[in-house]
């Protein structure tokens, strides 16, 4: 990706990071910033791990820790990594992508369920906090699985959007597709 980046004359770099692990995370995100100047877009969006798509009366403690050290403290820690950065040049987005059980909880999968509440409420906390520094707080629901060719969840199409999130002012939290009633 980075290569097919600087062919296109965009300076871009991988970096790794635990995002189960708010140091690891930090330090990253520092070291980018040190090397490619402050960051203007993060998008929050790592895949969750089986452990979190438990059933409701199989999801233990230790599911619902990993789940919670995913959803709550990985994004927590590097929203407020970002945030001194995006106030110095003025503006920035952060971003969070979710699956539906974000918007609209599901026993079949607690853990996601659980701590994506946490997410959505402290995203939709920031969105509010942080407007008046010209720094989006969006969230994008995308229930279903991304899928290359798919008529709204191809990832070309999610990125679109996500780049609409980043330029366009809006609501908080917007929906690849409608969410069908439960």
């Amino acid at each position: 990706m980075t290569a097919v980046l600087a062919h296109e004359g965009i300076t871009a770099r991988g970096y790794t990071a635990n995002v189960r692990d708010p140091r690891s995370l930090i330090s990253t995100l520092d070291r980018v910033a040190q090397e490619l100047g402050p960051i203007e877009v993060l998008q929050y969006s790592p895949l969750p791990q089986q452990e979190f798509l438990r059933p409701v009366l199989e999801t233990t403690v230790d599911d619902l820790l990993g789940a919670v050290e995913f959803s709550i403290y990985g994004p927590v820690a590097a929203a407020h990594q970002v945030l001194q950065g995006m106030r110095s040049l003025g503006r920035g987005s952060i971003l969070f992508e979710n699956g539906g059980s974000s918007a609209r909880p599901n026993a079949k999968v607690a853990g996601t369920s659980i701590a994506y509440a946490g997410e959505g409420a402290f995203a939709r906390m920031m969105h509010g906090t942080v407007a008046k520094d010209n720094i989006k707080v969006r969230q994008l629901i995308s229930p279903g699985a991304i899928t290359p060719g798919h008529e709204t969840h191809d990832p070309d199409k999610i990125a679109d959007l996500l780049w609409r999130l980043h330029d366009e002012h809006g609501d908080f939290r917007v929906y690849v597709e409608p969410m069908p009633d439960a």
